[in-house]
C-alpha cells in the first residue's frame, strides 16, 4: 500500500538518482554520444517493479539531457525516449524483459538522433544510424541488463520496498 505523497518522493529521488548518476558518467564522458555508458539508466527498470514511477525516470532524463552537447535535440528525443521506454517497462510482463524497452528505445531514438545530427538525412544516415544504434545498444544492455537485472532482483529482497511492490511481481524470478 503506497500513499500518493509516498509516490511523488519516490519520482523525486529516481529523478535525483537518475540525473545524478548521468553527472557522474559525464564526468568519464560515458553520457553522452554514441559510445555511452550511463549507470543511471539502470533505474529505467524501476517500473516494473513501481508502477507510477515513470515520471521520475522522465524528469531525471530530461534534467540530466539539459547538459547534452546535442542540445535541445537530445532535451526532446532523448527524453522522449526515455519516456516510452519506462512506459512500456511498467508493462512487461516477466523481469527479464523490463529493460528491453530501454535497450530498444534507445538503440533506435538515439541511434537515429546521433546519425542526423553528424550527417543529416544523407547517404550517409543509414550506415551511421545502424553503427550508432549498435554502440547506443551496447551501452544500454549493458546498464540495463548488467545493472537494472541486479537491482530489481535486490529490491524484492528489501522487505521495506517488498510491501510497495504489486504482489504479481514480487515473486518473479529474473530468469523466468
Amino acid at each position: 500500500m503506497r500513499s500518493k505523497t509516498y509516490l511523488l518522493a519516490l519520482n523525486g529521488v529516481i529523478a535525483a538518482a537518475y540525473a545524478a548518476l548521468t553527472l557522474v558518467a559525464a564526468a568519464l564522458n560515458l553520457a553522452y554520444g554514441p559510445v555511452q555508458f550511463r549507470f543511471s539508466e539502470a533505474l529505467t527498470v524501476l517500473p516494473f517493479l513501481f508502477p507510477g514511477t515513470w515520471p521520475g525516470v522522465f524528469v531525471g532524463c530530461l534534467v540530466a539531457n539539459l547538459l547534452s552537447p546535442y542540445g535541445p535535440l537530445d532535451v526532446v528525443l532523448g527524453s522522449a525516449g526515455t519516456l516510452v521506454a519506462a512506459l512500456l517497462t511498467q508493462k512487461a510482463p516477466k523481469t527479464w524483459l523490463a529493460p528491453l524497452p530501454p535497450v530498444v528505445c534507445g538503440m533506435v531514438l538515439l541511434g537515429g538522433m546521433l546519425a542526423w545530427y553528424e550527417v543529416g538525412f544523407s547517404d550517409q544516415f543509414l550506415p551511421l544510424f545502424a553503427a550508432n544504434a549498435l554502440w547506443v545498444g551496447i551501452g544500454q544492455a549493458v546498464s540495463c541488463y548488467g545493472l537494472g537485472l541486479p537491482l530489481l532482483r535486490a529490491l524484492r529482497k528489501v522487505s521495506y520496498f517488498r510491501r510497495f511492490i504489486p504482489e504479481d511481481r514480487r515473486g518473479l524470478r529474473p530468469a523466468a
